[in-house]
């Protein structure tokens, strides 16, 4: 079982790719008249003869149930945002951690640097212009024409070793998706600490995100 995360079209395009290797998935979108329901139809025919196929109507914490109770092979997220993060964000009582997001900075060459702040810093080798439609990520980019020195998440792990790194696996041009199993460690790991940074990282591109627990902070602030 898989589960992807957004019926959009990147998540249109997950449901054809587990098509194709004949996987089992469930997708989860806020809206039942999403891309995805429309083109496939899952609103209605989500029952036990649907091949495997199904769609749940929920936000993330149906995606946080969800993992829990199907451990998946892989969680494919298919909208612009940091699932890791968000995931851990709904599960614990979390806010950003500014001040380590200002530490990682000054180990990163500027040129990689998209966005910075509010305990989140984004990174890409192709910082300036748009991607190539399901790029195969080769060495040499495509867009830019500069051959990347090493991976994305190994600048990402050098520049701030103490985070906890998960690795955008390409299953398929253009396509990365999460082991199941690796995001469950994650949020074990991260059940443990009181402040935390989490990255997630593809060849090219990746993310930091820096957060405290509520009640350290408070109590941080009552001490002073």
């Amino acid at each position: 079982m898989n589960i992807i995360v957004g019926g959009g079209k990147y998540g249109c395009q997950a449901v054809e790719y587990l098509r194709s290797i004949k996987q089992a998935f469930t997708l989860v979108d806020i809206t039942d008249n999403c891309l995805a329901v429309n083109r496939y139809g899952f609103a209605h025919n989500n029952n036990e003869e649907n091949s495997g196929e199904h769609f749940v109507k929920g936000g993330l914490g149906t995606v946080l149930m969800l993992i829990s109770q199907l451990k998946p092979e892989y969680v494919f997220p298919t909208a612009p945002t940091h699932l890791a993060a968000e995931l851990a964000e709904m599960k614990f009582s979390l806010e950003p951690w500014d001040e380590a997001i200002n530490l990682i900075l000054p180990r990163l060459p500027s040129s990689v640097v998209l966005k910075s702040g509010r305990g989140k810093l984004i990174v890409s080798y192709n910082r300036d212009r748009n991607c190539v439609e399901k790029c195969v990520a080769p060495e040499t980019c495509p867009s830019t024409g500069i051959k990347r020195p090493c991976s994305m998440s190994l600048l990402m792990k050098f520049a701030c070793p103490e985070a906890y790194m998960l690795i955008s696996h390409q299953v398929a041009p253009g396509m990365g998706a999460l082991k199941g199993s690796e995001l469950s460690e994650f949020f074990e790991w991260a059940e443990k600490k009181n402040r935390f940074i989490v990255a997630t990282a593809c060849d090219c591109h990746g993310v930091f995100s820096a957060y405290t627990k509520l009640d350290r902070r408070h109590k941080e602030e009552s001490s002073r």
